[in-house]
């Protein structure tokens, strides 16, 4: 195609889910439903940290960023959404589209790193617990939250800025139910090949270094919890990694699903449904997996209730 032929669009299409006016209302109610359970549980989980200063150690400091994230994740993608449902408008304009893929890079490179931060953490608090407070100090938490933040921030602004460059012309139809920057890039009627460089180099880097990380302090978690002795100490070992191992799977395992999802399948339906896995069941599901196993935040939540409802 010429230049002479390309025009620059103002909008896209997100195809989404059904089409169907009938499933519209089904599909608002399930999809409101499970965003109120995501943030009322990430508020929550934030809510009782911040109000006992039993919580306040390096582990439930980055719990609450973890879930400041995935509040901030799902508030990105899913009020679009179901907007979407109610006016069955699946327009988004070329500007908002743009914001809402910087910030699903930044929260999900943020969700990403902060995983890999709290795998470091059980790491030194069960292989080295008597380094432990000298290591995991404030500053030095405060830190790695700080390089998390910035490093996700800085690579959603390289991102977009090679979008900017693109020209986009008569396709405009994402088969997505957000703004993910791979099918925006298949939609360019102009060269891509320095955004895949840059897709493929970030991905490789700022996913495969934190899972590496993961692995290997799971890998020496291990190691260390089987030369305890007593049967006891390791059942108390295994409990205080035995949630974040949780999210874990749940997080690479639902990335991987969408990965294969959109490379093995060409049905948009699929790679939607693989990626309300993603970014939404997951996030709904980890405010669960922290609290009902674990029993600091229990216990804190019953005391949290108590106050409260001693104050009325």
């Amino acid at each position: 195609m010429g230049p002479e032929n390309q025009t620059s669009i103002s909008e896209f299409l997100l195809l989404g889910f059904s089409e169907k006016p009938e499933h519209q209302l089904p599909l608002f109610g399930l999809f409101l439903s499970m965003y109120l359970v995501t943030v009322g549980g990430n508020l929550l989980i934030m809510l009782t940290i911040g109000s006992d200063s039993h919580l306040h150690t390096p582990m439930y400091f980055f719990l609450s960023n973890l879930s400041l994230v995935d509040f901030c994740l799902v508030s990105t993608l899913v009020p679009k959404m179901l907007v979407n449902f109610l006016t069955h408008n699946k327009a988004i304009s070329y500007a908002d589209c743009l914001t809402q893929m910087y910030f699903f890079m930044v929260f999900t490179c943020t969700d990403n790193l902060l995983l890999g931060v709290m795998a470091y953490d059980r790491f030194v608090a069960i292989c080295h617990p008597l380094s432990y407070v000298t290591i995991m100090s404030p500053q030095f938490c405060g830190l790695l939250v700080f390089l998390s933040w910035t490093i996700s921030l800085l690579n959603a602004i390289l991102h977009c800025l090679l979008v900017m460059r693109l020209l986009f012309c008569s396709e405009r139809e994402i088969p997505h139910f957000y703004c993910d920057l791979t099918p925006v890039l298949k939609l360019s009627c102009t060269d891509t090949l320095i955004n895949n460089f840059f897709v493929y180099f970030t991905t490789v880097l700022l996913g495969a270094f934190p899972f590496t990380g993961i692995i290997f302090s799971y890998t020496q978690i291990c190691s260390s919890i089987l030369r305890v002795p007593s049967t006891g100490g390791k059942c108390k070992a295994f409990s205080t990694c035995g949630s974040h191992l949780c999210v874990v799977l749940l997080f690479y395992g639902t990335v991987l699903g969408v990965y294969l999802s959109s490379s093995v399948t060409g049905s948009s339906w699929k790679n939607s449904v693989a990626s309300v896995m993603y970014v939404v069941v997951t996030l709904m599901l980890n405010p669960f997996i922290y609290s009902l196993r674990n029993r600091d935040i229990k216990d804190a939540l019953r005391r949290l209730i108590n106050r409260m409802a001693c104050s009325w």
